[in-house]
């Protein structure tokens, strides 16, 4: 680029570019004055600032690039500085830039913003071009990790390229940083270059979440160090999360795991009680997390006993701190769940830099806090009677008088507990953030090394260990003591909850498997969604009649509360033929209310076949073949019979079934699908009928007309009327390329057909059925 002429005066002529011009003209703006030359005005109004570009030649081709595109270049960082570019992350500058949120680029971005430079509607600082070149967190970085378990290693290693870093090795020259796993490594490792940084895990996601993170906040020998200071020199005992002997041992006396009360011979889970919720798939029906035996001891310590306690306690009592305890550990879980993860993640949704989102935030903690605040209340009922035990003391008001909050509580969550864990294992897998976030907060104290999904999993397990403590109380309440009757009703009032629960996410999902195959079915009645109807059962047939889609044809019945979706399933071909997002792979037939069934007919000489009779002006019966193996003809039958009459208000179910034969109701029962061959003739059949009807011989040419008739009385010609046998000589013939190839057997098959049967081949469109004649007979007998 030229640099232009001097004035007399020294200063230099105003020279502007044609895209500089062109957007001056545009907007109207008068030319001003300019010290230097500019081509356009791609960063006008960025002001950038240099760090760690040592090359003299690319520093000065960079400024007056940036200059020719409008934009300003100032040494030192400052409020006004909007870029920083630079080759690799570190320093004072950058951290500096990412403490107040400064964007950080690379080099390119300049290049790239010039080799666009004819466009008159660029800008550089347009996010989405932004973006490509953003300095990653640990570019130009070479880390080594330092006694991480194998998977563990492996994922930070993945993270970091992610991340623009490079996996070191220890007695690597060139290595920075050497990332240590503290809670297993005794000593300090000893890399081969002095300058190498010693650092905590903690380094490593702190700078993924913010971008940095100085190292001298996170110096693994500091934390040795602060280690060795302490008292008790045993390493188990100085890990943060850990207590000293003494009361460990106090602890193991007072306290065992949350559902498991003291004096039993073994330990036992607080999730074996899920056998009060019979309904299947519940969600009570779960086993404990990993590491929850090890956590339970650490996450909270014992609450303090009081000067009422008796010198020598009872095992009412004893049980009593167990639930005691338990509630408060539980409490404590949910405090960490809300003061650590769903405060914090609200906090930075306020701020312009958020790890969540808001509906991701209410997505995941929207249904929490009724359980926290539940709970809290009972922890401030247990706390006064511990405070002043009696044995007669009513432990069972507590439950009694939480009833209904639990009832209002645990639903919502229990319901929504899959799609919940399902949003945040998204965000954890697509935002490296708010993965760190997590990573971050699993090493902390509270968290007793759990993950916030292990930890959002502890309501669901709740429920279940405090029946079992219950009855643990209850055992050793006399019948005399006034709080017997009380625990017994506390008893039931948890069953009661849990059955709550679990119908109410029976309901859910039946509602949303009617979105489901609404969604699924194309042309489906919009009022098919209903608040007052739910999704019993589905079961799919083949029909045997004509009266629906056609004999053969493969059908699914959606039984519903109310009603019964008959539906036609669409062929492979059709659902590759659109996009995935659009498909829908069955078809709308019939919705049939329950009102209208008056009898369903099990076909007794057919294991599998049944029918349904439909009152009406004319009664109309709709015969199929279950072609699911896992479904029982009759338990379905039963079913649908049991279903019609609940929706009747009918106390004889049993009188909406009877038994005929095939014979009676003149059904073919035939298997339509028994094999291939079959398929295949019916397919042609079809399809003759298509391309039959596809031409008119009124104004199709005369060779036109020699070629279809020739067409139909090929071996792909009409096959309804011919014997199994000929059908498959036919076949045979198709296929053969030599006449040779011909069996005898196959051609005096086609011979032994009658005339009648030959001249049939040559007719294109087929006589049409009357079903209805039939059917009328048939119901007339019924």
């Amino acid at each position: 680029m030229e640099s232009g002429e001097k004035t007399a005066k020294g200063r230099w002529k105003l020279i502007l570019g044609p895209p500089a011009l062109k957007y001056a003209a545009e907007m109207k703006q008068t030319l001003g004055q300019n010290s230097r030359p500019i081509y356009n005005y791609a960063m006008r109004g960025v002001v950038t600032c240099f760090t760690g570009i040592r090359k003299k030649d690319e520093l000065t081709k960079l400024v007056n690039l940036i200059h020719s595109m409008g934009g300003c270049i100032k040494k030192d960082l400052n409020t006004k500085t909007t870029h920083l570019i630079c080759n690799h992350s570190g320093g004072e500058k950058y951290q500096y830039a990412k403490t107040f949120r400064l964007t950080v680029v690379r080099p390119a971005w300049v290049f790239a913003a010039w080799a666009d430079r004819n466009s008159l509607e660029f800008d550089a600082t347009q996010e989405n071009f932004t973006k490509t070149h953003r300095l990653k967190a640990f570019e130009g970085q070479k880390i080594c990790f330092f006694g991480f378990p194998v998977e563990e290693h492996q994922h930070m290693v993945d993270v970091l390229l992610e991340n623009g870093g490079v996996c070191a090795e220890l007695d690597d020259p060139e290595c920075s940083h050497v990332v240590v796993d503290e809670h297993t490594t005794l000593t300090k490792p000893e890399p081969k270059n002095n300058h190498t940084h010693i650092l905590k895990s903690d380094w490593f996601w702190y700078t993924i979440q913010n971008g940095y993170a100085n190292e001298m906040d996170y110096l693994f020998g500091d934390y040795l160090d602060s280690i060795t200071n302490t008292p008790n020199t045993d390493r188990r005992d100085s890990l943060p999360i850990s207590f000293n002997k003494r009361k460990r041992k106090r602890f193991s006396q007072r306290i065992q795991l949350e559902g498991t009360p003291l004096g039993s011979g073994k330990r036992r889970s607080s999730v074996s009680d899920a056998g009060l919720l019979s309904v299947s798939n519940s969600l009570f029906d779960c086993t404990t997390s990993p590491d929850k035996l090890e956590s339970d001891k650490l996450l909270h310590a014992e609450p303090e006993a009081s000067d009422a306690t008796p010198a020598k306690k009872s095992m009412r009592f004893n049980h009593f701190m167990d639930f005691y305890t338990t509630e408060s550990n539980y409490v404590g879980i949910l405090d960490t769940i809300l003061n650590l993860f769903k405060n914090k993640l609200e906090e930075l949704a306020e701020t312009n830099d958020p790890l969540l989102n808001k509906s991701e935030i209410k997505t995941i903690f929207g249904n929490f806090l009724p359980i926290h605040e539940v709970h809290q209340s009972m922890l401030e009922h247990l706390r006064k009677l511990h405070a002043n035990w009696r044995e007669d003391c009513l432990i069972g008001d507590i439950i009694i008088q939480h009833r209904d909050e639990l009832i209002k509580a645990y639903p919502p969550y229990v319901n929504f507990f899959e799609q919940m864990k399902e949003q945040l294992q998204y965000c954890d897998r697509e935002y490296p953030r708010f993965h760190a976030f997590l990573k971050i907060n699993q090493t902390k104290p509270e968290c007793g090394r759990q993950g916030l999904q292990d930890l959002m999993i502890r309501p669901v397990q709740r429920l279940p260990s405090i029946s079992l403590l219950l009855n643990d109380i209850l055992k050793h309440t006399t019948s005399g003591n006034a709080d017997h009757g009380r625990l017994e009703e506390a008893l039931k009032a948890i069953k009661q909850v849990t059955l709550h629960i679990n119908e109410d996410k029976r309901r859910t999902e039946s509602r949303m498997a009617i979105f489901d195959i609404f969604n699924d079915i194309e042309g489906c009645p919009a009022h098919l969604v209903s608040s007052n109807r739910s999704f019993i059962l589905k079961c799919e047939v083949n029909e045997l009649s004509d009266s629906l889609s056609g004999r053969g044809d493969s059908l699914v019945l959606y039984l519903f509360s109310d009603s019964i979706e008959l539906c036609k399933r669409r062929s492979k071909g059709f659902n590759t033929a659109k996009s995935p997002s659009t498909a829908k792979t069955h078809k709308h037939l019939k919705l049939i209310s329950l009102n209208t069934i008056r009898l369903v007919i099990d076909i007794s000489d057919s294991p599998r076949a049944f029918g349904l009779l439909l009152r009406g002006d004319k009664e109309k019966l709709y015969t199929f073949t279950i072609s699911d193996e896992e479904t029982d003809k009759s338990v379905y039958v039963k079913k649908l019979c049991n279903q019609i009459a609940a929706h009747t208000c009918r106390t004889d179910a049993d009188k909406l079934l009877i038994c005929r034969t095939s014979q009676e109701l003149e059904v073919d029962i035939s298997d339509v699908n028994v094999s291939t061959l079959s398929k295949a003739f019916k397919l042609a059949a079809k399809t003759r009928l298509k391309v039959g009807r596809a031409f008119s011989f009124n104004k199709t040419p005369n060779k036109l007309k020699r070629a279809v008739s020739t067409m139909m009385t090929s071996p792909f010609g009409s096959t309804n009327s011919l014997t199994p046998a000929s059908q498959l000589a036919q076949m045979r013939l198709a296929s053969c390329t030599n006449i040779n190839e011909v069996d005898d057997e196959d051609c005096a098959s086609m011979r032994s057909s009658s005339p009648s049967t030959q001249s049939e081949m040559l007719v294109v469109p087929p006589l049409s059925v009357q079903p209805t004649r039939k059917n009328k007979a048939v119901v007339g007998r019924i």
